[in-house]
C-alpha cells in the first residue's frame, strides 16, 4: 500500500479523517503538527504565516516519515498547500494526495469551534490564497468536505482510489 497524504487548509478536518482512514486500513498515523519545530508553532500561534523556509524543515521530516512507510502503508496529515510542497513530500517516497476542501466559511466555522489548537482561524485566508488544488498528473483525489467524516472515510476505504502494490 502507499502512504496516502491527507491534505487542505487548516479546519478541514485532515486530522479527523487522516486518524480514521488509518484505523480503517489498519496502517500507522502521523499527525503532521507534530513534525512542527517550537518556532514554527510559536509563530503559527501568534497568526504569522509560515514562509517557505519555515516550512521546508517540517516538509523534509514528512518526507522522511512517509519513505519509512513506503513498503507497509501509512496515513499522514499535511497541510501540502503548494505543488512543490507536494514535490518534496514525493521525494520521501510514493504518496497519494486526498485534498480535502471545503467552502470557506465551513472552515472558518470549523476553526473557530476548535479549541486547544495553535492555528488561528486569522491565517485561513492565507492558506487559502496559497492553496494550489493538485494538478492532474499528482496522484490524488479532492473531496468535499460538507459530507461527514466517517461517509468521507467509508467511501475511501470502498473505493480504494489510491495506487496498490
Amino acid at each position: 500500500m502507499t502512504v496516502i497524504v491527507v491534505m487542505g487548509v487548516a479546519g478541514s478536518g485532515k486530522t479527523t479523517v487522516g486518524t480514521a482512514l488509518a484505523a480503517m486500513l489498519g496502517v500507522p498515523y502521523a499527525e503532521a503538527d507534530d513534525f512542527h519545530s517550537p518556532a514554527n508553532i510559536a509563530k503559527m500561534s501568534a497568526g504569522v504565516p509560515l514562509t517557505d523556509a519555515d516550512r521546508m524543515p517540517w516538509l523534509r521530516a514528512i518526507a522522511r516519515w512517509i519513505g519509512a512507510h513506503t513498503h507497509g502503508g501509512g496515513v499522514v496529515t499535511c497541510s501540502a498547500l503548494k505543488r512543490r510542497y507536494r514535490d518534496v513530500l514525493r521525494a520521501g517516497g510514493p504518496a497519494w494526495f486526498l485534498h480535502l476542501h471545503g467552502d470557506r466559511d465551513l472552515l472558518a466555522r470549523r476553526l473557530t469551534a476548535r479549541r486547544g489548537h495553535f492555528m488561528p482561524v486569522a491565517l485561513l485566508d492565507s492558506q487559502l490564497a496559497d492553496l494550489e488544488p493538485l494538478e492532474p498528473d499528482e496522484p490524488g483525489r479532492t473531496v468535499d468536505i460538507a459530507a461527514p467524516a466517517d461517509d468521507i472515510v467509508a467511501g475511501l476505504v470502498r473505493d480504494r482510489p489510491w495506487p496498490t502494490p
